[in-house]
């Protein structure tokens, strides 16, 4: 058998196991289709006012409903990432099919990668895909409706820069992805570690470290650190504009190489190997519960 067949049969697993993988992201992006469909209807209103309006005000107008598409469906996939890794090897322990797929000739260390390339690979890949055929469901909708009004799209297509906005996706994506692996690699360990409620052993502990260090030090470094491993991906790999309001939407504001030196990416890296090895090694001597 091909080293790679396990890994591949043990992914279609967890997506046949786990339909909200991709039914959560597609209800969002149904949710937003239809909304931001509903925002294009005043579309040539705004065309008409839009060489009045200040260059960031206009294309605030005209642009943000079309460029702001993407996050909710980016973010329901780190949410469904979450809590997917929550209850990925609780869940077989829980129900006692474990049995069985231990008895198959697939190893701890593959199962535990696969279940980890779900919010790492998976999850972010359907976002993507989803987020460009909603942009260009948006794109010929807004199309129609200026042409419908006697308008030239020229102008409107210029401001949505849709093209330039594929990529600023798949780098976010992939820098999100990259900077939250540690914190799906805990997830992980401790959905192979907890006999109930792995929820209560993700939350509790570091707020339970947050409080003991606030009282007994005046200081919170835990928690900081904690926020800046959720926010940090921002901070490192984009130059954004304070005056902009954070709005990304040229390539000039990637910063690959700032990222890539971060050293809290590296750290992150390895800290999420270390997990994910404990996450093997707890699977490899866990029983049902």
């Amino acid at each position: 058998m091909p080293e790679t067949r396990p890994m591949y049969w043990s992914v279609r697993r967890e997506l046949w196991e786990n339909r909200s993988i991709y039914i959560a992201p597609l209800i969002v992006a149904a949710v937003v289709l239809f909304a931001t469909s509903l925002s294009l209807i005043g579309l040539p209103r705004r065309m008409r006012a839009f060489p009045t309006l200040d260059p960031a005000k206009g294309h605030a107008s005209v642009a943000s409903h079309f460029s702001m598409a993407p996050a909710p469906i980016m973010l329901a996939a780190f949410i469904v990432g979450f809590f997917y890794c929550i209850d990925a090897l609780y869940g077989e322990r829980r129900d006692r099919s474990i049995l069985f797929w231990k008895s198959l000739p697939v190893s701890d260390r593959t199962t535990v990668l696969s279940k980890a390339g779900i919010p790492l690979v998976v999850l972010p890949l359907i976002a993507y895909l989803l987020s460009a055929a909603s942009q260009i469901f948006l794109l010929m909708l807004g199309t129609m409706a200026l042409l419908g009004s006697g308008q030239n799209p020229a102008v409107w297509w210029g401001e949505v820069r849709f093209f330039p906005g594929l990529l600023i996706m798949l780098y976010g994506l992939t820098v999100h992805v990259l900077w939250f692996a540690p914190i799906y690699g805990w997830l992980l360990l401790v959905s192979a570690w907890a006999r109930r409620s792995p929820i209560l052993w993700v939350v509790l502990p570091p707020l339970a470290v947050g409080a003991v260090e606030r009282i007994m030090f005046r200081s919170s470094p835990f928690m900081h650190m904690l926020g800046y491993r959720v926010t940090g991906a921002m901070v490192e790999a984009f130059a954004v504009d304070p005056k902009g309001g954070g709005d990304i939407s040229r390539l000039s504001q990637l910063d690959p190489a700032k990222f890539l030196s971060a050293p809290g990416l590296w750290i992150g890296l390895v800290f999420a190997a270390v997990f994910l090895a404990a996450a093997v090694r707890l699977r490899r001597n866990r029983e049902p519960i």
